[in-house]
């Protein structure tokens, strides 16, 4: 599993020309799920996105996470992530991505252990295989790239 983690000031996730998503201080996620990642890689990650320290604290210093500054998390699924880029040529090869059934509900999974362990309110998503547009406003920027 592969999360590429954004602090963000604001973004939001729009199908179909409406927005059905929308977070403003918090973090944006994009997760990719591989082949055989598992609930334990989905519960790794799950901890280390709500703990991740990338906020400033009084002093400036990057030490609190969003839990701390009750931030929310926007989560979008993103098979992109899971590249094979060791072959010759400059098309993307998607071969190390889980087939969709199992990748999203290793998706539903993560969003699900992440609004029991910091907050239903505050945990926001996508829609998986969705065409979407994502709107950003990078802090920072800050980008975390996480993978288990």
């Amino acid at each position: 599993m592969i999360a590429v983690v954004q602090r963000v000031t604001g973004s939001n996730v729009e199908v179909d020309g409406k927005i059905i998503s929308r977070i403003s201080n918090g973090i944006l996620v994009f997760l990719g799920v591989k082949k055989g990642d598992n609930e334990n890689n989905a519960d790794f990650l799950s901890n280390k996105i709500i703990n991740l320290r990338i906020f400033p604290d009084e002093n400036g210093k990057m030490n609190l996470s969003v839990k701390d500054i009750e931030g929310e998390i926007l989560v979008i699924s993103q098979f992109t992530l899971c590249t094979d880029n060791s072959k010759s040529g400059n098309r993307p090869g998607f071969t190390l991505a889980e087939e969709p059934e199992r990748a999203n509900e290793l998706y539903e999974y993560i969003i699900g252990k992440m609004k029991n362990d910091y907050s239903e309110d505050r945990i926001f998503s996508g829609v998986f295989s969705a065409h979407m547009k994502i709107n950003i406003i990078n802090d920072g920027p800050v980008t975390i790239i996480l993978e288990k």
